[in-house]
């Protein structure tokens, strides 16, 4: 589930003594004869007091009709902004639209517990759809009290605040579809608003114009909050200048689908679509959605698992070409809720339009980076507004596009990511599977088929099958201790040529960190449907014993492989905590002599060799 917050943290701190006065004659400013924004060393300085900002609250016109009732969808907006701007001042705004500000409703978590779709099979059709329900409830609030963590560090430096509750959810209309276009519109409505091409109005139903704003606005998030930047910005909506994704989705597919499978956000196994749409349904009336989101239970096909039309709607990366926004794009590398996938194609598809961009990737899990790294971040974005927003020329877009915290929580700048001079580089898994084969780069296995099996076992965990010294349910081949750090950057990929007992199986891939001392650590981890083998669009059947090639995407991620460590890479079938769990039993054979390990390596086979003997 896609997790956010919208909390008050006093980051404005004290006001300058120069607060008040103008800025040097050579650095734009707003109009007006108060306080305006002040620049010193490329960032904007707090000059502003919070607590007089101005608030107001409005309905924004959006033009879609996505609850049916025959007049367009309003999504309700609370604006926070400097004083000044009652006198003429003219401001950018900062953005923040989420579904998450009244709260949400009991969760419905869909059976996992089920036998996997077989094209033809009895029955076939009703796999995996029995919901359940589960998670705490929660009280959707009658007037929201919305704020954020960024509200007064914000206002301080000149920036306006809004505030906008997704379609569907405390005092907007409409339905929440969990990424579908209508909740895009809605998103996009307010940027328009702000830059005088949508209605608003007050509780009154009294026109309101947002004068005050200078028409530039950014949009930043954090989970699903920071996934409606990136729909937005997709659409390439004249005004938005800048956005910040932070652990946000790129392609609302990789989220609950991983190539043809069905596969859970990290700690939230069974949820989907409809039961994400019906947990932040939380507008008054609670009866005019409920046909949207059981259309929304029977398109997103948790039985063949099939990417379709419902879900390429859902695709941003599609539309990378219309970006307009510079992207300061937030990740954790160990985030198993919103995967790594995510901002890497995001970032790649970004690259190949030439956006200006910026990546942070850490080494933490779902978060902000607001709790990681404060005094740094916070003068990253600043600096990232104040250049696209204030429109101050600061040199941001001529720094290094990356930075990392590596393993031992330091702090790097690179020029890119994933790193320069990363090529893909083959290793080969040996026989010894079942207890610990050998993962070489001196090339495949000699001779004819190698064949290798292990038998499917949903009810072990996929750590434990990891750690197991030996077992019947997985196959494990690991590397000679290397003898110089080797570092992994960006997606790795595994080619294997399996066969399959039955019909219908999953296919999941490890990679793993052994220590010297015999511990592991998974690295990241990759999941197919083998029926979508060819095309992640179209189910081809299996015939049991028929070998097939299929390839397996794991997660993006930046890895250093110390000194004295080996590198795992472990084959199993269903992965109990995020795919589909059928019964035990389903056996699959892998072809040694026709199965690679692809992994970026930053410098290459050269790094390679110097690492691992041969």
């Amino acid at each position: 589930m896609l997790l956010a917050t919208a909390v008050a943290l006093p980051l404005a701190g004290a006001l300058p003594a120069n607060a008040g006065q103008r800025p040097d004659a050579d650095v734009p400013v707003a109009a007006g004869d108060g306080i305006v924004p002040v620049f010193r060393d490329g960032v904007a300085q707090p000059v502003f007091d919070p607590a007089d900002a101005l608030r107001e609250s409005l309905h924004v016109r959006a033009p879609v009709d996505s609850d049916r009732d025959g007049v367009d969808d309003e999504m309700y907006v609370e604006v926070v902004r400097p004083a000044g701007t009652a006198d003429g001042l003219q401001v950018p705004v900062v953005y923040f639209v989420s579904p998450y500000f009244s709260g949400g409703n009991p969760m419905e978590f869909h059976d996992v517990d089920v036998e996997l779709y077989v094209p033809d099979a009895d029955g076939a059709e009703s796999a995996g759809v029995a919901p359940r329900t589960g998670g705490a409830a929660r009280t959707a609030a009658t007037t929201p009290r919305i704020r954020s963590a960024y509200e007064d560090f914000l206002l301080a430096r000149g920036y306006g605040v809004v505030y906008a509750e997704s379609l569907g959810t405390g005092q907007s209309t409409g339905c929440p579809t969990s990424g579908g276009e209508n909740e895009t519109v809605g998103a996009r409505a307010v940027v328009d608003w702000l830059n005088g091409r949508a209605e608003g109005v007050d509780a009154g139903g009294n026109a309101v114009t947002a004068d005050w704003a200078t028409g530039s606005v950014g949009m930043m998030g954090v989970s699903y909050n920071g996934t409606l930047p990136n729909a937005v910005a997709a659409t390439g909506v004249e005004g938005l200048d800048a956005i910040v994704p932070i652990a946000a989705i790129s392609n609302w597919y990789d989220y609950y689908r991983a190539d043809g499978a069905v596969v859970a956000p990290g700690g939230y196994q069974g949820e989907d679509l409809d039961s994400l749409a019906e947990y932040v349904y939380t507008r008054s009336d609670r009866e005019i959605c409920r046909e949207v989101i059981a259309e929304l239970t029977e398109r997103q096909d948790r039985v063949t698992g099939d990417y379709s039309d419902f879900w390429d709607e859902r695709n941003y990366v599609n539309n990378a070409h219309q970006v307009e926004a510079a992207v300061l794009a937030v990740h954790g590398l160990n985030d198993w809720n919103v995967k790594t996938r995510h901002v890497a194609q995001w970032y790649e598809a970004l690259a190949r339009h030439d956006v200006p961009r910026q990546i942070w990737l850490h080494q933490s899990g779902h978060v902000d980076p607001l709790g990681l790294r404060r005094e740094e971040w916070l003068d990253a974005l600043n600096r990232w507004f104040t250049n696209y927003l204030h429109k101050v020329p600061n040199g941001v877009a001529d720094q290094p596009r990356a930075v990392l915290q590596r393993e031992d929580g330091s702090w790097v700048e690179e020029a890119d990511w994933p790193a320069p001079g990363t090529e893909p580089v083959e290793l080969h898994p040996w026989p010894g599977g079942s207890a610990v084969g050998t993962l070489t780069a001196r090339g495949a296995v000699p001779g004819g088929p190698t064949v290798e099996r292990l038998v499917d076992d949903a009810t072990r965990p996929a750590a434990e099958l990891v750690d197991a010294p030996r077992s019947g349910n997985r196959l494990s081949y690991t590397s000679a201790p290397v003898r110089e750090p080797m570092r992994l950057s960006g997606t790795p990929r595994v080619e294997l040529r399996a066969a399959f007992a039955r019909p219908a199986a999953n296919l999941t891939v490890v990679l793993v960190d052994r220590a010297p001392d015999g511990t592991n650590r998974a690295i990241t981890r990759g999941w197919v449907d083998p029926q979508n083998r060819e095309d992640i669009a179209s189910t081809l059947p299996i015939t049991p014993g028929e070998f097939y090639r299929v390839d397996v995407q794991l997660q993006a991620h930046d890895h250093v492989l110390p000194t004295g460590h080996s590198l795992g890479l472990v084959v199993l079938s269903s992965d109990r905590d995020y795919t589909l769990r059928p019964a035990p039993g389903a056996g699959i054979a892998v072809d040694l002599a026709d199965t690679r390990l692809v992994l970026p390596v930053v410098g290459g086979a050269d790094a390679v060799a110097a690492a691992l003997p041969r």
